[in-house]
């Protein structure tokens, strides 16, 4: 997708007024975390089983370049083949030459977020090969040209009359009289257009959810069945993901995912749960003939190590943007970038540079929802902090946002001073607002009187009142 954080605030306005969007969130959003709440209540050790999970990606990272050789070892001896690629150019480069070396003219895709990050698409089709997104929710983005809102859900910020109106425009060989009378009848159209490509595809291309170091085995989770079609159905199959994916075991990867779906859908496990062991082998009833894995850093190396490194962890589960009352409120198409929501916003800046995406790790409450149900526990609020204070060290802060935190730390570090001045602040504040009890207008506010009014103060400072009743109690 086109980069475009740094325009986050006129993104987060227009979504905002979206009343199409708006339906789709209110509806959609609250689901995901009632399904999440009811999975874990069914589950006694789900906290035991998040920190076994913390544990093991944790593991993994500390030792990532020895799982990484082992598992490209075991890729190969199984058949296949490793493609080590530092940046995002070097991955859609070893994807092109794979295709081109197949002969490809159409390459079907199951899901996968880090070719949304790499862009392939579209460099595909720039050199003569056709991907056709295969997953229900990409296919209808691909349809109708946008990126996903979502990275389980990607079409999240649609309406089930979007969905008509796309198919209706684009599958202009059905009778247009055709009608739609249920959620069925969408997904029936979906898969008579589909099968025709799985069926002509050459190359079939999957991300992959875990890489397990023992077996060179990948791993797909779906609900829908296109992944497995994905990856036996052409003649080459081809593996692009991130090299945190990698879990030494298969005991590993069992164990996260069962922490994976509980917190993705609610479901105890996904529909479909697949591990890929290299080429089809001699008596294998089916597969592909050929089996290559593209491996990407693209910046991920560089978080080992660091203040980020925590990110790492992280399964794509969504449950952060699941319970984010930013994204609620805006959807995934304000981030301006492939990962939204909280995991995005740690994320992004570390792909695309803070100067780019220093909005995102601002646009939050920092309630610690994301952190309270992150199933590998990452600490995304204070790694969201840790932006904030490159963002300022930088001077990338507006100079009235600097002018004011410095105006507070000068008072921060007198207490008495700072005691003075809020106690100054608080009646005054609550002499001018006592008739309305808020304030529709405030110097150096506007950001927040602009979307609600400031409610004023009721009485005395905080240290004012509990200084008071420490008095009183004696």
């Amino acid at each position: 997708m086109v980069q475009s954080s740094r325009a986050f605030v006129e993104n987060a306005a227009g979504a905002l007024g979206d009343a199409g969007l708006q339906r789709a969130l209110g509806r959609a959003k609250p689901q995901f975390a009632k399904k999440r709440q009811a999975a874990v209540d069914r589950l006694p050790e789900f906290e035991t089983l998040r920190d076994e999970a913390k544990a093991i990606k944790d593991h993994a990272i500390a030792h990532l370049d020895f799982y990484l050789e082992t598992y490209a070892a075991a890729v190969e001896a199984s058949g296949g083949h490793v493609h080590w690629c530092s940046t995002a150019e070097d991955a859609r480069q070893a994807v092109l030459k794979i295709c081109l070396a197949a002969g490809a003219k159409t390459v079907t895709k199951g899901k996968s977020m880090v070719t949304e990050e790499i862009e392939l698409n579209p460099f595909l089709e720039a050199h003569g090969v056709t991907p056709v997104e295969t997953d229900l929710g990409e296919y209808i983005l691909q349809l109708r040209h946008e990126p996903p809102s979502h990275i389980i859900g990607p079409a999240f910020h649609l309406n089930r009359e979007d969905w008509e109106s796309t198919f209706r425009a684009c599958h202009t060989d059905l009778p247009a009289d055709r009608v739609f009378s249920e959620r069925r009848d969408i997904l029936t159209e979906a898969r008579g257009k589909l099968r025709e490509t799985f069926l002509a595809a050459d190359v079939g291309i999957t991300g992959a959810n875990f890489l397990i170091a023992e077996t060179g085995s990948s791993v797909i989770v779906t609900n829908e069945g296109n992944g497995d079609l994905t990856q036996t159905l052409p003649r080459v199959h081809v593996v692009v993901t991130s090299i945190e994916k990698v879990v030494p075991t298969v005991e590993d990867t069992l164990a996260l995912l069962r922490v994976l779906a509980r917190s993705a859908t609610g479901q105890d496990m996904s529909v479909y749960t697949t591990f890929s062991t290299g080429p089809r082998r001699a008596g294998d009833p089916d597969g592909p003939s050929e089996y290559h894995v593209v491996l990407l850093d693209n910046g991920r190396s560089g978080m080992v190590g660091t203040e980020f490194q925590d990110m790492l962890r992280c399964i794509r589960c969504s449950a952060c943007m699941n319970h984010c009352p930013v994204y609620g409120a805006v959807g995934g198409h304000a981030y301006g970038s492939t990962y939204p929501g909280p995991m995005g916003a740690v994320l992004t800046p570390m792909l695309v540079g803070i100067e780019e995406a220093g909005h995102l790790p601002n646009a939050s409450t920092f309630c610690g929802k994301c952190e309270s149900v992150c199933p590998v526990k990452i600490p995304l609020p204070n790694l969201m902090r840790h932006w904030r204070e490159r963002e300022f060290e930088r001077h990338l802060t507006p100079a009235a946002m600097r002018g004011g935190l410095g105006v507070w730390a000068f008072l921060a570090k007198r207490p008495v001073l700072y005691r003075a001045a809020t106690r100054v602040a608080a009646r005054g504040l609550s002499w001018f607002g006592r008739r309305r009890g808020n304030f529709g207008w405030l110097p150096f506010a506007g950001g927040w009187t602009r979307g609600r009014d400031f409610p004023a103060p009721e009485g005395d400072t905080f240290f004012a009142q509990y200084a008071a009743r420490r008095k009183e109690q004696g």
